[in-house]
């Protein structure tokens, strides 16, 4: 400042000592275009420091240390109005205008000097990016709406910047976090990748941990079968875990390292989806303990999750979707245990569920694979033609829940045998009954939400039996009695309500096959089945439950020399509802060859017909 008014000083000096010359003239332009320019440049370097103060106040960030196991640290930012109107007038366009001068400056002298040009630096400014930091700040809102729409909003934004994404993983809190992994489509780079294990020298130690870890978890407060099945696990060497010892000690498993461990298992095993499935079981049974949340979340199992839910494999996916539904408790209310499974809606969505369709498989059936569809018969050296129909491993999940996409479809398992060849535990025949099985199937839908809506129930063969089980027992139990009351409809596929005739083949060479209970309870002289059917008929017809029940008239192949009908057209008869008998066999019954035929038309009209009050609404 002092050399500038000493040349003004010069400049006035010579601009007296003498008459007007031309010179003078020059000087007294030149003293005009330095006022003119000096008053830019002084208000441009004003108007800047403004500018670098504001964004520097504005991008303020927090962090933490380093957590365990080396996570990455969580970022927060401070608190910035997320009002609109903040973001207009003059200023803010004056700001914009500004940040595109900057923006042909940095690129300007990247070309000059030849060097690449960071993106970072060239879209700091630019309006997505605080879009960014204003949703990530509205995802930690004290408002439950405001933090929906903003997970909402992250993870349908497809157009981020690889840096955006980490950022992303790394702004985040957990509720976001496990938000991002139950919404569809999502980009897997919002999610930190899991820790770094700590290395070891043989991969096959790991079994020996495994068997560690058994040996560590307390004996106490363990059903006698799961005591059982655990001292052969740690006999035999197994490398399987109970999925409900797991259950039973979980915070001692998470506090013993069962996490990191199972997450090794997991990577090694990338060859075996089965070890990969049972693994992602149990994960999902530790998530039904709300205090290991954050344990899990630490440890990286997001993010191995929503890989999973990526599957094209039904199976494979739908464990991690409930293994996520069990850690979401921003938008799930419900708790589903050990064998109960959402088909639908398996991620968050804004359609409201207004009603619940109930899959109860059968005999050696699954929560899965009893449902897909016909398997195709095809010479190998037949290709698909183009236009055909994808082949559906499971029509609920994918045919019924696109005609009926307001509905919860939930579908459940439980383990079933032929013979009592197998190694079983001392006390199994009595948790085989369906007496037993009742129970405990009701205690896991009622934890799972079933009841709190109006509901359809689908079974298969011994599944029906079940179904009628749970609601005479429900029935009779206050507690459950929503689950009866808000049944709107039964379909019984194949149920051998009278009795089975594989039952009378097994019980005809027991001392060679050794029936199961299960099987001795589908006999036709089964006392128990008779009891059941009449407690039930005389219940449905009180309540006056819609019925519809399909039967089988083909014989069924039992391995190569068997064939027989195993529930005859009599049998699958309830006595009230409609009977419908189907050119199929008994595995069959409930598999439909394509979406536009009968069987899957029917099933499909009677769930609309009887939930057709609370789909119009």
């Amino acid at each position: 400042m002092s050399l500038a008014a000493y040349c003004v000083f010069c400049c006035r000096r010579i601009g007296t000592s003498g008459p007007t010359t031309k010179s003078d003239l020059l000087w007294k332009n030149i003293r005009k275009i330095s006022k003119l320019t000096g008053s830019l440049i002084l208000g441009g370097f004003v108007f800047i420091t403004y500018e670098v103060l504001a964004l520097k106040k504005l991008l303020t960030l927090d962090t933490q240390a380093v957590q365990q196991e080396k996570l990455k640290s969580y970022i927060y930012i401070n608190t910035v109005s997320l009002d609109p109107s903040e973001c207009q007038g003059i200023t803010c366009k004056a700001r914009k205008e500004l940040h595109k001068v900057v923006r042909k400056i940095l690129e300007t002298e990247a070309k000059i000097l030849r060097r690449p040009f960071d993106e970072y630096f060239s879209t700091f400014t630019e309006d997505h990016e605080r879009a960014l930091w204003v949703l990530l700040k509205r995802s930690q809102s004290e408002d439950r709406i405001v933090r929906l729409q903003a997970v909402q909003q992250l993870a349908e934004n497809g157009h981020w910047h690889d840096y955006q994404y980490r950022t992303i993983a790394q702004a985040c809190d957990q509720r976001t976090v496990i938000g991002l992994a139950r919404s569809k489509d999502i980009d897997l780079r919002v999610f930190l990748p899991p820790p770094p294990l700590p290395k070891v020298k043989d991969d096959y130690a790991i079994e020996d941990e495994l068997r560690l870890l058994l040996v560590s978890l307390p004996q106490t407060d363990l059903e006698q079968c799961v005591q059982y099945f655990t001292s052969l696990a740690l006999r035999e060497s197994s490398q399987t875990l109970a999925a409900q010892r797991v259950s039973t000690h979980c915070d001692k498993i998470e506090a013993n390292g069962g996490l990191q461990l199972l997450q090794r298992i997991y990577q090694l095993r990338n060859d075996s989806a089965k070890i990969q499935r049972n693994i992602i079981r149990i994960i999902g049974n530790m998530a039904l303990d709300e205090r290991l949340h954050s344990s899990i979340v630490r440890a990286g199992w997001v993010s191995i999750l929503a890989e999973a839910m990526k599957s094209p494999h039904v199976i494979q996916s739908s464990h991690a979707s409930r293994a996520l539904a069990n850690l979401d408790r921003e938008t799930v209310q419900e708790k589903y245990p050990d064998g109960v499974y959402v088909l639908h809606p398996q991620y968050r969505s804004s359609q409201p569920i207004k009603a619940d369709v109930l899959f109860i498989h059968g005999l050696l059936g699954a929560a899965f694979k009893t449902w897909r569809q016909q398997d195709i018969k095809r010479p190998l050296d037949v290709k698909a033609f183009e236009g055909e129909e994808v082949y559906s491993e499971c029509w609920p999940k994918t045919w019924l829940a696109s005609d009926c996409p307001s509905l919860r479809i939930v579908s459940v398992e439980y383990d079933t045998h032929l013979s009592d060849w197998k190694t079983k535990c001392p006390i199994e025949d009595h948790r085989k009954s369906i007496a037993y099985r009742s129970n405990e199937l009701l205690n896991k839908l009622r934890a799972a939400g079933v009841g709190d809506r109006p509901l359809v129930w689908v079974s298969h063969s011994m599944g029906g039996l079940l179904v009628k089980k749970m609601l005479v027992d429900a029935s009779k139990n206050p507690e459950m009695d929503k689950i009866v009351n808000n049944t709107r409809g039964i379909i019984f596929y194949s149920v051998p309500h009278h009795g089975s005739q594989l039952a009378e083949y097994s019980m005809n060479a027991r001392y060679l096959l050794f029936p199961s209970v299960e099987v001795k309870e589908l006999s036709t002289d089964s006392p128990a089945l008779k009891e059941l059917n009449d407690d039930f008929l005389s219940f449905a017809k009180d309540k006056k439950f819609p019925v519809l029940s399909f039967a089988e008239t083909l014989p069924t192949h039992i391995g190569s020399m068997i064939k027989l009908h195993v529930v005859p057209v009599d049998s699958a008869n309830l006595g009230i509802g409609d009977l419908i008998p189907v050119e199929v066999n008994h595995l069959n019954i409930c598999k439909p060859k394509k979406k536009d035929t009968f069987l899957y038309q029917c099933t499909v009209k009677f769930i609309q017909d009887a939930l057709a009050r609370e789909l119009r609404s």
